[in-house]
């Protein structure tokens, strides 16, 4: 190419010779042709090697990478640390793009999964990771959406609406129900030895079945197969409902409950070790808690008026007579 370039011959020229497209002959006369010397192939080795890629800029500037991995273990986004580390030089030091890529390198280059905490959601890789075969709302049989929940249940007017999920562990196979009444935030919860449906569901129905009929009208399920047989509920006058696929925020009040507790069983918790006597000491100090959303009254002390009043009503006629 040189030699032809120096004899004259046109781009074009060049390009049919070569079994080139004519724009990549030019590109390289542009970026390797020097002022004085013109084209010549040692040097356009040389300016090529220059401008490959020498890692990123975190890797080239270790001040700079500290500085960013001490904002991350605060616990800040790389948005974040993007924001304050610009304040802090008073000019943008490094973009949020450059922090994500740095951390998902040194996972793939390292094997070493442990990057991945610098990150906000510790996530090994990036995207949404949806599940073959889509969503199991498709086999619960009977399954009822949130949205034809009645009413009074979405704005927590009227108590007897009832949540439900799993609390989940790093040991397979542990877990521990939790039911949550979105009126008074009351939470019960208990260890369960499977998650198999029929066993999960018998062990709610053990919960709300001895409550008046008023405090036990309906549940709200995610769209796990553990509460596929929730038809068996319908024999005690509770209907079911389930969100819809993937947002299980719509449950919002079990959600907010299980978030709590975590504080004293998080999951790398062993369940072996946990006795029901210190469980039921975590939900106590869970329902025992006074909430702004309750104007300071606590979950368990407006459960219980509720269940006095409606054991009151029940009652009545009898005393009556």
């Amino acid at each position: 190419m040189a030699q032809l370039h120096s004899e004259g011959f046109s781009i074009r020229e060049i390009a049919s010779d070569l079994d080139r497209s004519p724009s990549t002959i030019a590109r390289e006369l542009k970026r390797n042709t020097g002022q004085q010397i013109g084209y010549r192939p040692v040097h356009a080795q040389e300016r090529a090697r220059a401008r490959r890629w020498k890692g990123s800029r975190l890797e080239r500037d270790p001040t700079l990478a500290q500085e960013v991995l001490d904002c991350l273990k605060k616990g800040w986004s790389p948005e974040q640390t993007c924001a304050w580390l610009a304040r802090f030089h008073a000019r943008k030091v490094i973009g949020t793009e450059s922090i994500y890529r740095f951390i998902y390198a040194q996972i793939t280059r390292t094997k070493n999964y442990a990057w991945r905490h610098y990150l906000p959601r510790a996530k090994s890789k990036r995207g949404r990771h949806g599940r073959r075969g889509g969503s199991s709302a498709l086999h619960i049989q009977s399954r009822v959406s949130i949205a034809e929940r009645p009413p009074e249940a979405e704005d927590r007017s009227v108590p007897g609406h009832w949540e439900a999920d799993l609390i989940l562990f790093a040991r397979y196979g542990q877990a521990i129900l939790a039911l949550h009444e979105r009126s008074c935030r009351v939470t019960i919860a208990m260890r369960i030895p499977s998650k198999v449906s029929a066993g999960v569901i018998r062990k709610i129905a053990t919960v709300l079945k001895p409550l008046p009929g008023p405090l036990r009208q309906t549940i709200t399920f995610d769209n796990g197969t553990e509460f596929a047989c929730h038809y068996e509920l319908h024999q005690f006058k509770i209907r079911t409902f389930f969100c819809d696929p993937y947002a299980p925020w719509q449950k919002g009040g079990i959600e907010n409950a299980i978030g709590r507790l975590r504080r004293f069983i998080p999951r790398k918790t062993d369940l072996t070790t946990l006795s029901p006597r210190q469980l039921a000491t975590f939900v106590a100090t869970y329902n025992n808690t006074p909430r702004k959303c309750l104007d300071w009254h606590t979950p368990a002390a407006l459960f219980l008026s509720q269940l006095l009043h409606f054991e009151r009503e029940s009652t009545f006629p009898l005393a009556r007579e």
